[in-house]
């Protein structure tokens, strides 16, 4: 869940599950923490270098980064999930239960977060589980609307007092429409979807999972 990784990491085609799985980690990342950065520099305006070298402001970044992940997660999923469903409705309840195990097995990279305890954690990933079980109940979104659902909590997260943070709510939904559009026009890029399809399609049935 590297921030500077993901800016840095060459960018090849996706072509199997380890692609597939890459990106939805660094995209998760890269789409909660930017906001998280760059809404508390924005905040602190001539302040911001200061505040960002703070113990208790660091602390409060790091909780909230953790904190958002798995949100993060669950609107990149969504997003890839849309581009490859396949078109036959016969085909898609094995896709997406096979591609739900993958996106699980994204945040089980990280068995435990740094500064959440064990049941917060494991209470994160229940939710994020139950959000990729309704992806199939209905069509893909509009990637444009597929943060709405997240975008309270994600603003709530902000590690900024929230007496502090004004009407600033439209400016972050939007900052995850905007950046969810650019992640979706790099997948689209980048996915050869039919081999991830294939690939999925070729993987084991997922054993029942453990929250």
């Amino acid at each position: 869940m590297g921030f500077l990784d993901f800016l840095f990491r060459p960018r090849a085609r996706i072509v199997d599950m380890h692609g597939l799985a890459d990106f939805l980690d660094a995209n998760a990342a890269f789409l909660m923490q930017k906001g998280i950065y760059e809404y508390s520099r924005a905040r602190a305006g001539p302040y911001a270098k200061t505040l960002m070298t703070e113990r208790g402001f660091t602390q409060a970044v790091e909780l909230a980064r953790w904190q958002a992940y798995p949100l993060g997660l669950g609107i990149v999923a969504e997003m890839a999930e849309g581009v490859l469903r396949p078109p036959a409705p016969e085909e898609q309840r094995a896709f997406l239960d096979r591609f739900n195990c993958l996106a699980l097995s994204v945040i089980d990279r990280y068995p435990q977060s740094a500064v959440l305890t064990q049941d917060a954690w494991r209470a994160a990933r229940g939710e994020l589980a139950q959000h990729l079980a309704r992806i199939g109940l209905h069509p893909p979104k509009r990637v444009m609307d597929i943060p709405e659902p997240f975008a309270t909590r994600y603003f709530e997260l902000m590690p900024i007092h929230a007496s502090l943070r004004g009407r600033d709510f439209p400016t972050m939904r939007n900052y995850l429409r905007i950046t969810l559009c650019n992640i979706h026009d790099e997948f689209t890029r980048r996915a050869d979807a039919a081999a991830l399809v294939a690939r999925l399609r070729a993987a084991p049935p997922p054993a029942p999972s453990v929250l």
